[in-house]
């Protein structure tokens, strides 16, 4: 086994965790890996991670819901929604410039995971279990996909905020009914690669059983970790991606500028949450 196979497989651990503790972060995570470890050509990268993320989400979606973690009818309803929304997303982007369309959605990561971190308006108290009303679950979808299909990735990183604190579900159920919907766009997605890309099923096949393996791990975790700093972690982790995406994507000395604010921004997020125990990240935003 070489050194980039081996290392391919072990990063593929971390996707499987990812996933099945936050319910996002598959694509953003799995593409790269397969394009600069694995050394896939772009094109096959996109469709391998639809598959990996599609198969592992599926599994770790039903180890969620052995232990009622998942509400089908919503995650179903949402994820149908988000397919349609994605079709007319994407037909929109193709007239879009791409740096346009990746910094708008490093923004939006940032604004996310700033309203993550913070929580809810009227704090953990309005979590519930319940399935979402379908209209409203609908109206979610259809907004969720459409940005989705316009950038091309970031599937849970809007779907769990849309759920947690949109549709008020519980973090760890949010997380649970987010892989319903990855697991459901993943596959379409996948079917219109398979068109004009091939494979090679021996290496995402490895990655695919690493995952899942990984996703398992993630899934116990996400029983016994408390909802607010599930709900926060998952914040300061897509703050980070979007920070990487604004630093890839913005040109020049703008770009470092735009980098070392937001670094910034994320590092003393990220201390303040951790290291400081009256930290106002910390604390609910009040009505």
């Amino acid at each position: 086994m070489t050194l980039a196979l081996t290392l391919t497989l072990l990063l593929s651990v971390v996707i499987g965790l990812s996933l099945g503790l936050l319910g996002g972060g598959g694509s953003i995570l799995t593409v790269p890996i397969l394009t600069y470890v694995a050394g896939l050509d772009p094109k096959e990268a996109i469709a391998a991670s639809l598959f990996v993320v599609g198969v592992t989400s599926a599994v770790s979606a039903v180890n969620h819901a052995s232990h009622r973690r998942v509400k089908w009818r919503t995650g179903l309803v949402f994820g149908a929604a988000g397919m349609a929304g994605a079709f007319a997303g994407g037909l929109a982007g193709g007239h879009i410039p791409g740096t346009v369309l990746m910094i708008a959605f490093a923004l939006m990561m940032v604004a996310t995971s700033l309203a993550m971190i913070r929580g809810r308006r009227n704090g953990t108290a309005e979590a519930h279990d319940g399935e979402l009303p379908v209209l409203k679950v609908v109206a979610e979808g259809l907004v969720v996909g459409l940005v989705t299909g316009l950038v091309g990735a970031g599937g849970g990183f809007l779907v769990v905020p849309a759920l947690a604190l949109l549709g008020g579900l519980s973090m760890p159920v949010a997380v649970g009914t987010s892989l319903v919907v990855i697991a459901m766009k993943s596959f379409a997605g996948l079917a219109g690669y398979l068109t004009t890309v091939s494979l090679d099923w021996a290496l995402v096949g490895g990655v695919t059983l690493a995952a899942i393996a990984g996703s398992m791990a993630g899934a116990r975790l996400a029983g016994r970790i408390p909802e607010a700093a599930l709900r926060q972690g998952f914040g300061v982790f897509v703050l980070a991606m979007g920070v990487f995406v604004l630093v890839q994507e913005v040109p020049g000395a703008a770009g470092s500028a735009v980098g070392v604010t937001a670094a910034a921004a994320a590092l003393a997020a990220a201390i303040c949450w951790f290291a400081v125990p009256k930290c106002p990240l910390r604390t609910p935003l009040t009505a």
